[in-house]
């Protein structure tokens, strides 16, 4: 089956179902079949308003009280309302209003001191939704977070203790990051025995297909559903109502659904829902699995993944958690890379919910007390109850087919003694763990020094020592911190000789450089003990500065408002001008902007203050007293991490569509440069031959963005030639090309939303 997905340029986009491996049903899943057929029949045939009193409005309005009566049998709801909403937030909205306004205008002298509580693992819709309406409804009630232990099980003693002075209690039957279930008899009966008239919402979404369900039979206010993530369409979902549970409607206007919920009802997405209870109902034909069938695919998929990666924690107990999603991290390995390799592979996940994707860490992980690591990496692999084995199957032999990518390029520890290939780290390397950067150095003789290590890095670091033979001849730091001298000692054993090291990892008795004078270190000054440069040299010249938190991409260091590091900074930087070409790199310690390098010419010009202490247009103490002046001052900060002064400014770079950038190259005769990183074009399904055919023929560079720097030093990119940057969505290269015209590159473009919508 094609899917046709239409663009801006109005190109159409085809992507093959039987290539694509999806295991991120927690987002949402595809509309089965059967379900989209019913759905284009309903807009095309079935499509009366259930308002009109005609038989096309009759036939609407009695699909829509069958699909209820379905729903109801779903669900367990033999009394009480069925609502159908636009999806679980507009069912959340709902319910939480339906409360709290009930006890603003009715119950306000109930409780002494009014608490909400949800609970510390519930998607934000409901803690954001409970902080809204509090607010302006002006009950203005303290809000509770309801912890929970370790395996993500709520505490009761908690809720125990708050529940008398309770308006409302939210919690879930599934989470939607790790599947685990909550024990609703338990939460029932402590909920209940402390007060009878809390009002309890339970977010369903991810209950609906995976447990069963008897609401009914418990004393659930609300209940909340949504269509999309159970194969319907998006925008339809529903909202149970407990016999007797206060109601408020969120929509009003012109009465339909007997006045709960106003507008016309959104027929062809509850047509869809009726399919779908047909199916759950229907136990010899389903599609569905039974759980027997998902604890298999979820054991299937779980081996796979510790084939694949070896070193991984899985973040819930597989007992207490539905059988359709895996929540776990890959021991050294960020989230970022393994979305990345998996996505290049066809194989779609997410990190953490897709909700909550710009988050740099899951707060349900958080909760649990997962480690930093698990919680900045986490990847929530999850598979549809419909999903049948042969898929599966198929999604475990895709993942076990990247091992032998992984163990070439480092990434994983390798069981083989003979691998196909290495991937070759002579030269300069950037590593980086969020915005700390470490520098890898290697000589054709494989003799390594490694600059500022990162203890998030030293397994990666110590994978490339072991693979490629390399004899490590210094680790050095270039400003004294714990993390780095923590990173040092992980490492230490890996020195190739037992010598006197100085505070900073350099020989004492090296007088001269290392690797045969290659690298030098600046001359230390007096005042000046935490921090030190080092420069690579090429012949006379300097190739790349080790700057440290000295210099960082786009701007200067933090003098952290004093006058003695500043006026070493000062000492510093003039001295680093006496011995700087303008194409000298400047390699940092820290990198937020993602830079990943920068050139001594094109950091004077984007430095104000750095110019003029150069060009004497101020003095050593003028200096001194501005940059302590910036410094102290917070409001004067563009950007802000740690120790870094960042100016976010960036060149403009041209951005060009397929059509665009085909004209571009045939016009040019411009180069393709692919900023992917080498395991994600190994394993990519959609190469750029296939987008630009003969245009790309012998003209493709493959240069990630950890391997730039390297590039620019040894002067092999020309500022003369054309270049067109691509990467899987755009995001890498665009950031590259800034970078390439801060450095004076000016006829670069790049790919608009890279490979994925091209």
């Amino acid at each position: 089956m094609i899917f046709y997905i239409v663009i801006k340029e109005r190109r159409v986009i085809q992507s093959e179902q039987d290539q694509l491996i999806y295991l991120d049903a927690n987002a949402t899943t595809p509309v089965l079949p059967e379900i989209a057929k019913v759905v284009v029949h309903t807009m095309q045939v079935c499509f009366g308003n259930p308002s009109s009193a005609h038989v096309t409005g009759v036939q609407a309005k009695h699909l829509m009280e069958e699909a209820r009566n379905k729903g109801r049998e779903v669900i367990g709801a033999t009394s009480g309302e069925l609502l159908f909403t636009s999806g679980a937030t507009e069912g959340i909205q709902t319910a939480i209003v339906s409360a709290l306004s009930d006890y603003v205008q009715h119950h306000s002298d109930r409780y002494a001191n009014p608490v909400l509580m949800y609970g510390a693992t519930e998607h934000k819709a409901v803690p954001n939704t409970l902080k809204h309406w509090n607010r302006l409804l002006g009950l203005n009630a303290e809000i509770l977070e309801i912890p929970v232990d370790p395996t993500g099980l709520l505490d009761l003693d908690f809720i125990a203790e708050h529940i008398e002075q309770a308006v409302m209690i939210c919690t879930m039957a599934a989470n939607n990051e790790t599947g685990i279930k909550q024990d609703l008899g338990r939460l029932e009966q402590v909920i209940r025995e402390g007060n009878s008239q809390a009002a309890w919402m339970v977010d369903c979404v991810q209950a609906l297909g995976k447990l069963p369900l008897k609401l009914s039979q418990t004393t659930i206010d609300y209940a909340p559903f949504s269509g999309h993530k159970l194969y319907a369409p998006k925008g339809i979902g529903f909202l149970y109502i407990r016999s007797g549970s206060p109601y408020t409607p969120f929509i009003a206007g012109g009465g339909q659904e007997s006045g709960m919920r106003s507008g016309t009802e959104n027929i062809p997405g509850i047509a869809a829902l009726s399919t779908l209870f047909d199916m759950l109902l229907d136990k010899e034909n389903s599609p569905f699995n039974l759980v027997a069938q998902l604890e298999k695919h979820r054991s299937m998929l779980a081996d796979a993944v510790e084939t694949t990666f070896k070193q991984v924690t899985f973040h819930h107990d597989f007992a207490l958690s539905v059988p359709t999603t895996l929540n776990f991290s890959v021991d050294h390995l960020t989230s970022k890379e393994v979305i990345d390799l998996l996505d290049a592979a066809g194989i779609r996940v997410s990190g953490g919910s897709a909700c909550s994707s710009g988050s740099s860490r899951s707060f349900v992980l958080d909760a649990m007390n997962a480690s930093d690591w698990q919680s900045e990496n986490a990847i929530r692999l999850s598979f549809g109850p419909a999903d049948s084995e042969a898929q599966i199957r198929r999604a475990c032999d895709a993942l076990k087919s990247l091992k032998p990518i992984l163990e070439n390029n480092c990434l994983v520890v390798s069981d083989s003694t003979a691998p196909e290939q290495e991937a070759c780290a002579v030269g300069l390397t950037q590593l980086r763990h969020q915005g700390a950067c470490c520098w890898l150095y290697v000589t054709p003789d494989k003799q390594a020094v490694i600059v500022d290590p990162v203890p998030e890095l030293v397994p990666r670091l110590q994978r490339l020592l072991d693979k490629q033979g390399l004899t490590c001849r210094a680790l050095l730091k270039t400003h004294l911190s714990q993390s780095a001298e923590d990173a040092v000692h992980l490492l230490a054993h890996n020195l190739e000789h037992d010598e006197a090291l100085d505070a900073f990892g350099w020989p004492v008795d090296c007088a001269e450089g290392l690797l045969q004078d290659t690298l030098v270190k600046l001359p230390d000054i007096e005042s000046e003990i935490e921090n030190r440069c080092y420069l690579l040299m090429q012949g006379e010249d300097v190739s790349a500065c080790f700057a440290g938190k000295l210099l960082l991409p786009q701007g200067l260091g933090d003098s952290q408002g004093d006058m003695t590091r500043a006026a070493a900074m000062a000492e510093t930087l003039l001295r680093l001008n006496e011995l700087l070409d303008d194409n000298s790199l400047i390699c940092s310690a820290l990198d937020y902007q993602q830079c990943f390098a920068i050139n001594w010419h094109a950091q004077v010009q984007i430095s104000p203050l750095l110019g003029r202490l150069l060009n004497g247009a101020c003095s050593t103490a003028e200096f001194v007293d501005q940059k302590v002046g910036i410094d102290s001052d917070v409001s004067a900060f563009r950007e802000r991490f740690l120790d870094a002064l960042i100016d976010a400014a960036v060149p403009a770079v041209k951005a060009l569509n397929r059509s665009a950038a085909q004209d571009w190259l045939a016009c040019h005769k411009g180069v393709i440069i692919d900023c992917r990183e080498p395991y994600e074009s190994d394993v990519s399904r959609r190469g750029i031959t296939d987008l630009f055919g003969n245009l790309a023929t012998g003209r493709v560079l493959n240069i990630p963005l950890s391997r730039m720097t390297d590039v620019l030093r040894n002067g092999a990119l020309d500022p003369s030639q054309h270049y067109l940057l691509v990467c899987r969505t755009g995001n890498r290269s665009m950031q590259a090309g800034h970078t390439l015209a801060l450095l004076g590159f000016d006829r670069v473009a790049n790919l608009q939303g890279g490979l994925a919508l091209n």
